[in-house]
């Protein structure tokens, strides 16, 4: 099964691995041609589906340390567990989901594109490899990556956009808050009040991001999956998971600044005076680093890891029982 690609490395029957020639010559559903190339797409969105069920408050809470002290240099500094105490001092734990059918939407459409896409050319990379007696290379890996996070998150950026309104807006004067009921509701407000094209707000980080993530995540999982299985005899299993958490602290550091400016160009709004706080995404790193300083790109980095990495494991773990389930 093709959505296995992650764990081709470490030995799993994928069709990859197999290439074409090794899936059986069976007329069933889930081996015709088409359904078997659609498998890498649903099974990858679905995963995603699942790990952000489970990651959600992790991401609230991160997006809420990312927006607070915007524009200020000094004074407290907010920290994970003070932002989750309020959240909760307020009586408020359902907030900790908010926006979660947003997130969902994201999964449902960037998550089953970009797994879908880099299981896609892994899956080409690994029979042309065979073909030619030679090894997927690092450098191959990652153009790989690149692609899929990249094209992902260009497709997935209003769902992104209205994951981040939707999360936002309990910061916000009571006066104020939109008090979005869905992301259907967030996605529509958003049109009608700025314009379709407002829907790619911070479309440039977004995909810088995503390429750095996966950068970090897919093409360093691939690598770190090969490297565990000629170096240890560790079972499959934990070297996914031994493999995933490495890729997730790369994933983390490598995309954690652009997170952090996407983050604030996609929450921005018009002032009364018809202005944006920020140009676009050199002027955020500009401002943020003259006003804030250089760390506030990183403040958080735990949580994002924690974010981050537990995400990339459910996702993986997910995605190889789908695989086995259909393969």
């Amino acid at each position: 099964m093709s959505s296995n690609t992650f764990t081709q490395e470490g030995a799993e029957a994928t069709r990859a691995d197999r290439g074409p020639e090794a899936i059986p010559a069976t007329t069933d559903f889930l081996h015709m041609p088409a359904v078997r190339a659609a498998l890498p797409f649903i099974n990858g969105g679905l995963s995603g589906m699942v790990a952000t069920t489970v990651i959600q408050p992790v991401d609230m809470v991160k997006v809420r340390l990312q927006l607070a002290g915007e524009g200020i240099s000094s004074g407290p500094k907010p920290t994970a567990l003070s932002i989750t105490r309020g959240i909760l001092a307020e009586g408020k734990v359902l907030d900790l989901y908010t926006g979660l059918s947003a997130g969902l939407l994201r999964q449902g459409v960037y998550t089953t594109a970009r797994l879908g896409i880099f299981d896609t050319i892994m899956g080409r990379l690994t029979t042309r490899a065979r073909e030619n007696n030679t090894r997927v290379s690092f450098a191959e890996r990652a153009g790989a990556g690149l692609a899929a996070g990249g094209i992902a998150a260009f497709i997935g950026n209003p769902a992104d956009l209205a994951l981040v309104r939707m999360q936002a807006d309990g910061l916000k004067p009571l006066a104020e808050r939109q008090n979005y009921k869905s992301v259907a509701d967030a996605l529509t407000s958003i049109v009608r009040s700025e314009g379709v094209r407002a829907l790619w707000a911070g479309a440039t980080p977004t995909v810088a991001r995503a390429m750095a993530l996966n950068l970090g995540q897919l093409a360093c999982f691939s690598e770190a999956k090969a490297q565990l299985r000629t170096r240890t005899d560790w079972s499959p299993r934990g070297q996914t998971l031994a493999a995933s958490a490495i890729a997730g602290f790369f994933a983390s550091f490598l995309s954690l600044p652009f997170d952090f400016v996407k983050t604030r160009l996609q929450k921005q709004q018009r002032g009364p005076d018809g202005r944006l706080p920020y140009r676009g995404m050199a002027d955020c790193f500009a401002t943020v680093a003259r006003q804030e300083g250089l760390t506030r790109f990183y403040r958080g980095f735990g949580t994002y890891y924690v974010r981050i990495a537990p995400h990339a494991m459910v996702t993986l773990i997910v995605v190889d029982y789908l695989g086995w389930l259909t393969k």
